[in-house]
């Protein structure tokens, strides 16, 4: 049985042929190369979870459809119980929760993210939009065009996403809430 994660590939193909739109536009839309776009719908490449947003974005949806293959149905509020936000793994080592999936029309995507320290790679990543980080518990080293903050629980920051920037965990499995605004 094919899991969600390998679903999310085949939507976007699919997504993208019934738009009649080629995958070399699309890459070049979304701004990745023609070769890395190959393996994201392919599946050899996971897709980070901004690029996940630039092709929803692009596809005229929302990325839950492209998460989980249904439409969000909540207009006035949503309520995400514990435990039950959209599982997303990106990057190893970073597991996300979107925590408003099922929210129509949303200006921001707050997410839950575990970060295993032994799994975590600190690669550099930017998007369009603003960006907070609110850590719940652990240690985690937050890099910001080159500056590097360590966050303890409590602690957050507040960040322009288009500069690079990275998170991991400090020496013990770590988790924080991050928002994400993208323009």
């Amino acid at each position: 049985m094919i899991d969600e994660l390998e679903k999310i590939p085949v939507r976007i193909k699919e997504l993208r042929n019934i738009l009649e739109i080629s995958a070399i536009d699309l890459a070049k839309d979304i701004g990745v190369p023609f070769e890395t776009y190959e393996q994201y719908e392919a599946g050899t490449l996971d897709i980070p979870i901004s690029i996940l947003y630039k092709i929803a974005h692009r596809l005229g949806t929302d990325a839950t459809v492209i998460m989980t293959g249904e439409d969000p149905k909540m207009e006035t509020a949503s309520v995400c119980r514990a435990g039950k936000g959209v599982q997303v793994e990106r990057h190893p080592g970073y597991e996300y929760s979107s925590l408003a999936y099922n929210f129509k029309g949303r200006t921001m995507e707050p997410l839950l993210v575990f970060l295993d320290p032994a799994k975590t790679s600190s690669s550099m990543i930017l998007h369009s939009g603003q960006e907070f980080n609110y850590v719940i518990e652990g240690k985690v080293k937050v890099t910001v065009d080159n500056r590097e903050f360590i966050l303890e629980a409590g602690d957050s920051v507040y960040f322009n996403a288009a500069l690079p920037h990275s998170q991991c965990a400090i020496d013990i499995p770590s988790q924080f809430i991050t928002i994400i605004q993208e323009k």
